[in-house]
């Protein structure tokens, strides 16, 4: 990217993106109204700013746009970041939105049977497969991944595997489902995040727009 072209503003779609409006408002970032029309197909779009633009992607999406320099500023939570460890990533605002966190859980019956501080071998769902393997080779348990995407309290009660590694927010749909939450591996929330190339290349814009959102983090 050339330093004329407008700073990328990689977003989550879904949940976090509702908790995030109000802080695009109180940074002073209004999206052209297609932003907020669900049946829109696009996934790029202006801004009142000339020199900022916004795109829509999948949560996950958001750190790799970022790291790979398709875009320069992007919101993800520290459980992508996590996951997959970018170097060239840099991310210097907790926003304080998304708070979740990211636990183990298995089924009650199996937790009356066996002591989780015993495990040696175990097969975990996840969408964390990174995450789940350093964890646990830290505790010198071997842990065999089974990535999904989603639905992951299926797992245990379907015979996939009898553990999972997910976001929990409230723990109403592990307890739905039979499941209790072992340990908890990190507190997420959602963090601004930079493209470490373009704060070298782009160094007044990129940090006016972080300082920016840190503003109306602490704000909030």
């Amino acid at each position: 990217m050339t330093s004329n072209e407008p700073i990328i503003l990689a977003l989550p779609k879904g949940r976090i993106l509702k908790e995030l409006k109000p802080l695009l408002a109180a940074s002073g970032i209004a999206p052209e109204p297609a932003f907020d029309d669900e049946n829109a197909r696009q996934l790029r779009f202006a801004t009142n700013h000339p020199r900022l633009s916004i795109i829509r992607v999948r949560s996950f999406d958001v750190a790799t746009f970022v790291a790979f320099g398709a875009a320069h500023l992007g919101v993800a939570g520290n459980d992508v970041l996590m996951e997959f460890d970018y170097p060239e990533l840099y991310a210097p605002v907790d926003l304080g939105i998304g708070a979740c966190r990211l636990s183990v859980a298995a089924p009650g019956d199996l937790l009356a049977e066996e002591d989780p501080t015993r495990w040696s071998h175990i097969r975990v769902a996840t969408k964390y497969p990174g995450i789940t393997k350093r964890h646990f080779a830290a505790r010198g348990v071997q842990a065999e991944c089974i990535k999904l995407n989603g639905a992951m309290e299926l797992a245990p009660s379907l015979g996939l595997c009898r553990r999972i590694v997910d976001l929990v927010s409230s723990g109403a749909t592990l307890s739905a489902n039979g499941l209790v939450e072992v340990e908890t591996i990190a507190e997420i929330t959602s963090r601004l995040i930079v493209n470490r190339a373009a704060l070298k290349t782009r160094p007044t814009e990129i940090t006016d727009w972080v300082e920016t959102f840190r503003e109306a983090a602490h704000a909030a």
